[in-house]
């Protein structure tokens, strides 16, 4: 007899009773398992005891101390998960107030946690930013007065050491409206403005050193309040739809930098004031070097646009193509040309990626825009300067060009093999061995291997010049 599916159906023919009883089996030495259904018990009686036993759960994780390493972090996002989800879903949901209460204080823990936690992962990261994305949501439910929500949003802003907080701002302005935000902005602003407290020379802390000297943590601390006031009056400008506050947070010289200066233009063309926002490009000051900003450049092709200049808005579009060979570019290049130009256009700009500086860049752009053949093409008539050190884009380029361009895609796995061998890089032998047998099943296909070895000639050579290294030859054999 065929098992049956794993699903609600299946497992609900089993009834309540031996459900339950696998449930204890399973939450025997499980203590996650057994908490989530502690909470699914508790909510099975009221919202207010899931309330209860989720703060409980918060208060006894905000008093551990033990270090949580890359071993034990998943179960800890999987506990923080289960709380999170608890307080949408069986509090806020019936509890609006209790809900928020919950949350903020689900979010106060991230200082505790990062503390004692290694997350290079981001995993937890992104629990405490789902929370924040949460705390939007309930604050609308439960519509806490204004000027208290704005409160609590300034006190989390200024300890946001660990980044928990970073989209706090866009997440309540709903929530806050007018009256919060406008709040909250004079909040920030009185901090800025409060006089720092300079320490006495001997009470300096020295918390590192630089090549200008030491740092100290006056300068620290005074240079985050700054960075969290700027940050914080840029948000709330935003929320307001204020683009003049929002470039006011920027120095003259800070508003020529490429990136700013499309945040800003982009703004001014949200605000029908394209003559401003092409102003404000047109003063920027680039970097040398011919690779576009393409932040820059699309925020000016945007405005062009919005000011009739589509000739040069195409001429925009064109340059960062054949700058960078970005094919989004191309693509809308293309789609604004006349019926029959697109197909000129479209081999001019195939033929000057074939003759691209960069090879590798060459064959990505042609392999997916795609243009499998004019890829082929580049690859052979420019085999020497293969890098097989570039095995991300190699290996992908070879698997799309072996089933009708097999040379093309030999001469890629070749280069990946002879990387591999003439550098010893023995991590990468297996790979190197694949490639090999890659090569051999191509070789039937190859009719013409024009100047090239043929795949006999070529593993006898590889045999003759890396003979020695055993461990790449004993997995390929």
């Amino acid at each position: 007899m065929a098992s049956k599916a794993l699903n609600a159906a299946n497992l609900e023919a089993l009834g309540a009773t031996r459900l339950a009883q696998l449930l204890i089996e399973i939450s025997e030495g499980n203590a996650p398992v057994k908490r989530r259904l502690r909470l699914e018990l508790a909510g099975a009686d009221s919202p207010t005891a899931v309330a209860n036993q989720i703060r409980k759960r918060i208060a006894t994780i905000a008093r551990s101390r033990s270090f949580v390493d890359w071993h034990n972090r998943k179960s800890l996002v999987d506990d923080l998960e289960a709380q999170r989800r608890a307080i949408v879903e069986q509090v806020a949901t019936r509890l609006p107030t209790d809900g928020l209460d919950l949350m903020w204080r689900f979010v106060d823990l991230a200082e505790s946690i990062f503390a004692r936690c290694d997350d290079s992962s981001g995993a937890v990261i992104d629990v405490f930013h789902s929370a924040v994305a949460d705390l939007g949501v309930i604050a609308s439910s439960a519509r806490p007065p204004a000027e208290e929500l704005a409160g609590k949003a300034f006190d989390a802003l200024t300890r946001n050491g660990y980044g928990q907080f970073d989209y706090l701002i866009q997440a309540l302005a709903a929530a806050l409206g007018a009256v919060g935000l406008e709040h909250l902005k004079q909040r920030m602003i009185a901090l800025s403005s409060q006089p720092v407290r300079k320490p006495a020379a001997k009470e300096r802390q020295v918390i590192g050193w630089s090549s200008g000297g030491a740092i100290y943590a006056d300068e620290i601390a005074e240079s985050s309040r700054v960075s969290t006031v700027r940050l914080a009056l840029q948000e709330i400008a935003d929320a307001q739809g204020d683009v003049d506050a929002f470039i006011a947070q920027f120095e003259e010289p800070v508003r020529k930098v490429p990136k700013i200066a499309a945040e800003i233009a982009c703004r001014l063309l949200a605000a029908d004031r394209a003559d401003e926002a092409w102003q404000i490009l047109e003063a920027t000051e680039h970097r040398r070097g011919g690779w576009p900003d393409f932040e820059w450049e699309d925020a000016r092709i945007d405005v062009l646009d919005a000011r009739a200049c589509s000739d040069e808005a195409q001429a925009a579009r064109w340059s960062c193509f054949e700058r960078a060979l970005s094919a989004p570019h191309l693509r809308e290049y293309l789609k604004r040309l006349p019926d029959f130009e697109d197909f000129e256009a479209e081999q001019r700009a195939l033929l000057h990626a074939e003759r691209y500086g960069s090879l590798l860049q060459a064959i990505s752009f042609l392999v997916s825009w795609p243009a499998l053949d004019r890829a082929a093409r580049t690859i052979t008539s420019r085999a020497k300067e293969l890098d097989g050190d570039q095995y991300e884009l190699l290996t992908p380029a070879a698997d799309a060009l072996a089933a009708k361009y097999p040379l093309a895609a030999t001469l890629l796995q070749r280069a990946m093999i002879d990387f591999s061998l003439m550098k010893s890089r023995a991590s990468r032998y297996g790979h190197a061995a694949r490639h090999l047998r890659q090569c051999q099943g191509l070789a039937s296909a190859i009719t013409d291997y024009a100047s090239f070895e043929s795949h006999d000639v070529y593993a006898s050579r590889l045999r003759k010049d890396h003979g020695r290294k055993t461990a790449f030859w004993s997995i390929v054999s």
